[in-house]
């Protein structure tokens, strides 16, 4: 099979990518080893992380905008899972891609620093002029050659303020302190400290889950039943800090577990919240250079992990009665991940191989420490990471790993997207891109992962008309086409509605503005 463009991953961004090169007439297929398009954003994560809407354009923000129509609205931010993915198909058939779906990469081929084709695990062979990897685990860039760091970078590398090992406040991460051990040792889920010293680099990756989409909803609701190899004792953290904050006289209660935002329909998006929640510690740190095999046992190890949670406090004696009965009222939703029970399609990797590419974006980018150069789009989502770990310290257990830390708008340069020339030179990476640990905790979110996106497919399509590499387009032109299609580019803080408190016209996105910001 031969196309001009191979865009491999079926995530928000492979979408947008396809579409994007496809309309500039380019004979595009999108490669998607599951079932599902969307990604993340057809896979639970209805609540939008956005940072500021305002710099969110061009397509990222034209899928919004479907959203809304889907809603009998101009835009919405926060939605159903089905209706993401039901847009991202009708993109697709729209812009006349060709979808190869339920077929992941074997194989990649390669003619000196020029990606030819590549070998799925059914067999076929797909040759392709440009390739654009959106996948979230940069499985065709490593299959490329393209070099990748692994981890968190220590302090001195990049000169990041908040780059590796992070210090540790008492108790970090819960409310109250936690006794961490039993007689047996350590409990479940929590690692000796080995002593690395704060800002030391490590290999550790910032902890995934599931985002689930819950209703109260008697029609809908499907009960979250227990793992097969539950086992109360992997909870006996949890049951500590709920015994320890009622002592303490804070609030033991279910929101407190959970961080829940509201999704039409009665349906309400459940992420990670808190000392104890369904992030699954450590659970990381083997994915991304895992096989399909290990991923799906790790994935499952996930969902174990959170229907082990909601089964603990649903039924156990040591926890508080109000709290069972608010745990006993949420399931999945009946009309949601119907081919799978009510149960996401996608694990939330969170972070897996970053490249090391043209322009490695850094801590410093993102706080305006330095000038990015030829920005094709913007991100403003918080410097963000999940624990990466969690350890015992003076006999107390700790998240160690979070990070959070405000940024305005700031550019993100184009050779983040873009390999060292040398190793390849017709692929391009929008979301494993060039970038830190820390700065990738800001970039790694769904709209900047689609804006991305729409600048890879756009820059393909340029190398493809020119005859040239991707390092060496012209990307004064990019610009001018991306800026033409409605990409914001730049941003001026004493311009923004945001800082005058006028957000946009979306009920869901101002609850959850207005909450964060209590």
């Amino acid at each position: 099979m031969k196309f001009d463009v191979c865009v491999y991953g079926g995530s928000s961004a492979g979408v947008v990518a396809a579409v994007a090169a496809a309309r500039r007439g380019k004979k595009t297929a999108l490669v998607n080893s599951g079932a599902h398009l969307g990604g993340m954003s057809s896979g639970g994560l209805g609540a939008t992380d956005m940072g500021n809407a305002e710099v969110i354009g061009g397509m990222a923000r034209e899928f919004y905008r479907r959203v809304g129509r889907h809603y009998g609205v101009d835009e919405q931010w926060r939605f159903e899972p089905h209706v993401a993915e039901k847009i991202f198909r009708e993109w697709l058939e729209e812009a006349g891609v060709t979808p190869i779906e339920n077929d992941a990469l074997k194989s990649a081929t390669k003619r000196g620093a020029k990606l030819e084709s590549v070998t799925l695990q059914r067999g076929k062979t797909i040759e392709a002029r440009a390739f654009i990897d959106c996948s979230y685990e940069g499985d065709l860039m490593a299959a490329a050659g393209v070099s990748y760091a692994l981890g968190r970078e220590s302090r001195e590398e990049h000169g990041e303020e908040l780059a590796g090992v992070r210090p540790l406040a008492p108790h970090a991460g819960f409310k109250v302190p936690v006794d961490a051990w039993d007689t047996g040792g350590l409990l479940s889920g929590i690692e000796a400290d080995d002593g690395a010293a704060v800002g030391a680099a490590d290999q550790r990756i910032q902890a995934y889950n599931y985002r689930l989409c819950l209703t109260q909803d008697e029609n809908l609701r499907i009960p979250i039943t227990a793992p097969k190899n539950y086992d109360a004792r992997r909870y006996e953290l949890l049951a500590r800090y709920l015994q320890g904050l009622k002592e303490a006289g804070k609030p033991d209660r279910f929101s407190g577990i959970f961080l829940a935002v509201k999704m039409p329909h009665g349906k309400t998006d459940f992420n990670n919240y808190g000392g104890f929640s369904t992030d699954l510690a450590g659970g990381a740190d083997a994915y991304p250079e895992a096989g399909p095999e290990e991923r799906r046992r790790i994935a499952q190890r996930h969902e174990d992990h959170i229907r082990g949670i909601f089964h603990f406090l649903a039924t156990d004696s040591r926890v508080a009665r109000h709290i069972q009965r608010e745990a006993q009222s949420w399931g999945l939703c009946r009309d949601e991940f119907q081919d799978s029970g009510g149960w996401p399609h996608q694990l939330y990797v969170r972070e897996a191989r970053r490249m090391k590419g043209a322009y490695t974006m850094t801590e410093a980018d993102c706080l305006g420490k330095r000038v990015t150069p030829w920005a094709i789009g913007m991100g403003s989502y918080t410097l963000d990471s999940h624990l990466c770990r969690r350890i015992a310290q003076n006999g107390a257990a700790c998240n160690e790993g979070s990070i959070g830390k405000e940024v305005e708008p700031y550019p993100i340069a184009y050779d983040s997207l873009v390999p060292q020339a040398s190793e390849c030179e017709n692929l391009l990476v929008p979301v494993c891109l060039s970038a830190t640990h820390v700065a990738f905790g800001s970039i790694r979110m769904e709209p900047v992962y689609m804006l991305l996106a729409h600048a890879a497919g756009a820059a393909a399509s340029l190398a493809l008309e020119g005859s040239k590499a991707v390092q060496s387009i012209d990307r004064a032109k990019l610009c001018a086409e991306l800026a033409q299609e409605g990409q914001v580019l730049s941003w001026a803080r004493d311009q923004s509605a945001w800082n005058k408190h006028e957000w946009p016209h979306d009920p869901y996105v101002v609850q959850s503005f207005l909450w964060w910001h209590e």
